[in-house]
């Protein structure tokens, strides 16, 4: 049986697939969103569906699809979406995200959001489990295979939203302009501040006029070492 635990005091009630744990790393992309007046969204790559409940929860009026791989971490997302009573508001499809002409129409979608794998293949050593395997390198996607499904799952100024490592910021940049995905806002996290940045949160908008917004940057910790207060309001602690 999984084990449901609440996200935040009263919040949603979630549990995660043993092969990819909930980090840090989706929480800070969910809240990086903007759903704004946004109606549909797409998580490419939703794992056991976090940040589609993290966003449900901040817009009533948005529906959210994950699209997974993987069939246990997916079967794992409609049965959150299942115990939060919001299986109206979400959908999980099961399917492979090079696929996504087959899957979905054009357009289909206002806001698109992406925790993709952070590594090229060959990069390092990899993990026997093939499903961690998949998360950690692009074996299964790559990022201009990303780019280009959310440059064709969105309708004209609909935004996509993607965490990344700033090692390859330049190349997440390139990828997204040449699909027409104009990057518009820009923020890097760091463990304090001052810090070199450990990731960095981008958002491209499909179609839209050149003019990127570096936001302020986001340390997750104070000088002292305790958590930080912007940190503590993510987590709802």
């Amino acid at each position: 049986m999984s084990d449901f635990q609440e996200l935040w005091p009263g919040g949603p009630v979630f549990a995660q697939a043993a092969h990819v744990r909930l980090g840090t790393d989706s929480v800070l992309l969910a809240d990086f969103v903007r759903p704004g007046a946004a109606r549909r969204g797409i998580d490419l790559g939703c794992a056991s569906g976090a940040a589609a409940l993290l966003l449900l929860a901040r817009s009533e009026r948005l529906h959210m699809t994950g699209l997974e791989l993987n069939a246990e971490a997916a079967a794992l997302a409609r049965e959150n979406l299942l115990r939060n009573g919001l299986e109206a508001r979400g959908d999980i499809v099961t399917g492979d995200i090079r696929d996504h002409r087959s899957l979905f129409a054009a357009g289909s979608f206002d806001l698109a959001l992406a925790n993709p794998p952070y590594y090229p293949v060959g990069a390092g050593a990899q993990p026997a489990d093939p499903a961690r395997a998949s998360a950690r390198s692009e074996t299964d996607c790559t990022l201009d295979e990303l780019c280009s499904a959310a440059a064709y799952l969105l309708r004209s100024g609909g935004s996509f939203c993607v965490v990344y490592k700033p090692e390859r910021l330049s190349e997440l940049l390139c990828a997204l302009s040449a699909r027409r995905l104009e990057p518009k806002r820009l923020r890097l996290v760091c463990a304090r501040p001052g810090a070199a940045p450990s990731l960095v949160l981008v958002e491209g908008r499909r179609g839209g006029r050149p003019g990127l917004r570096i936001e302020p940057e986001l340390a997750l910790a104070e000088a002292d070492g305790s958590e930080s207060a912007e940190l503590r309001r993510i987590y709802r602690r």
